[in-house]
């Protein structure tokens, strides 16, 4: 009998125990130490960005965001309402309204066009997911929101290193960006997160909302004598003990990029006849694809090939799973925010979509596995 296959699994990387020794030795467990420091160049140099502040999750990133755009009731923010739940919490919690709109079906992506219709007097911003680290159209946004001073925040949870068809790497386009650090996502160490920046005086603000609202910032730089309370903040500075497995993690990035890759083109090149043979959309489809390999999705015929699919690997000792119930089905949704147009996409999307295994520590006989797996799935007639 064979072990389970599970969905995800957080990979270790060669420094994570030396580094969480050094930082236990060294009596500075809370943030903001040498470890945040080297992590954060290393997250630099990966993004290319110049201004980088780790957070304690990456929804923390987001809530930092509204904070500097000063949201209140209201304004409301445009998202796709296939994201996960967090983008829409991190509007409702300064009182905003998230105002839902449909996906791009092509790549589970925010649909320029749906964005534009949603447009009105209130709206302060577009959150725009690179689903599967898949760039999304950024320029079909931009606009709508360029000529208007809508803010464009790039949500890169699933995107790290990734670069768009004009060479721009993911999370330094928009006028923010945000990542995970979550143990699903490429690089991870068990929750944690950043945000981007594209301007020095927002910078400068977002450093003083991380820190509880104060300038400790500055004091520990030696910039003023003492620090005192600013601005409206929050704790969201992530603990050394965070910042060294994540030090850890960014400097095995391109290693861990390669191993990812190696699975995601393993299942690209199996699966190909397989999916178009039964009517079942492959990620891999799309010739054009620019992605971070993240993860590797079917898109079934329907509902039920979903659900049928997940069963059947389930039965081979194989954890599969979907994503996202669309947000403004949900009960939060419902209550908080505004749907504007059809969901349809987004429906659609959801109900069919299941993703396969992906994680650098797969073995070459456990991508076998699932591969032969999937490929004994025969959709009930």
């Amino acid at each position: 009998m064979h072990d389970e296959i599970l969905f995800s699994r957080p990979l270790r990387t060669p420094n994570e125990l030396s580094n969480l020794a050094a930082v236990l030795e060294s009596g500075h467990s809370h943030g903001d130490g040498a470890f945040t420091a080297r992590a954060t160049a290393r997250l630099q140099q990966i993004t290319g960005s110049a201004r980088a502040l780790l957070t304690t999750s990456c929804t923390h990133a987001l809530e930092l965001a509204m904070l500097l755009l000063d949201l209140g009731p209201g304004d409301e923010v445009i998202l796709p309402s296939f994201t996960f739940p967090s983008a829409a919490t991190a509007v409702v919690s300064r009182g905003a309204t998230p105002v839902f709109v449909d996906i791009d079906i092509s790549s589970g992506n925010i649909d320029p066009a749906a964005v534009g219709e949603a447009i009105t007097a209130r709206t302060r911003a577009v959150i725009v997911m690179h689903y599967g680290g898949v760039p999304a159209d950024l320029e079909g946004v931009f606009q709508f929101t360029a000529m208007r001073g809508i803010a464009v925040i790039e949500d890169n949870a699933h995107g790290l290193g990734g670069i768009d068809a004009q060479g721009r790497r993911l999370g330094t386009v928009g006028a923010f960006g945000v990542q995970s650090f979550h143990d699903t996502k490429n690089v991870q160490c068990g929750e944690g997160g950043a945000i981007l920046l594209n301007d020095d005086a927002l910078f400068t603000r977002a450093e003083i909302i991380r820190e509880k609202g104060t300038d400790r910032g500055r004091f520990l730089r030696g910039d003023v004598d003492k620090y005192t309370w600013q601005d409206v903040g929050s704790s969201y500075v992530p603990s050394e003990l965070n910042a060294a497995v994540l030090d850890s993690q960014l400097a095995s990035f391109y290693q861990i990029q390669v191993e990812r890759f190696r699975i995601w083109n393993t299942y690209a090149d199996a699966l190909r006849d397989w999916a178009g043979d039964l009517g079942i959309r492959s990620m891999a489809d799309k010739t054009w694809l620019l992605h971070s390999a993240h993860l590797f999705y079917l898109l079934m015929p329907d509902r039920a090939g979903q659900s049928d699919l997940i069963s059947h690997l389930g039965a081979h000792g194989i954890r599969a799973t979907f994503h996202y119930v669309p947000l403004h089905s949900s009960p939060a949704g419902r209550r908080f925010g505004r749907t504007s147009g059809r969901q349809d996409r987004s429906h659609s999307f959801s109900e069919r979509l299941v993703r396969l295994p992906l994680w650098p520590g797969l073995t070459d006989a456990q991508v076998s596995r699932v591969l032969e797996a999937v490929l004994s799935y025969r959709p009930r007639r």
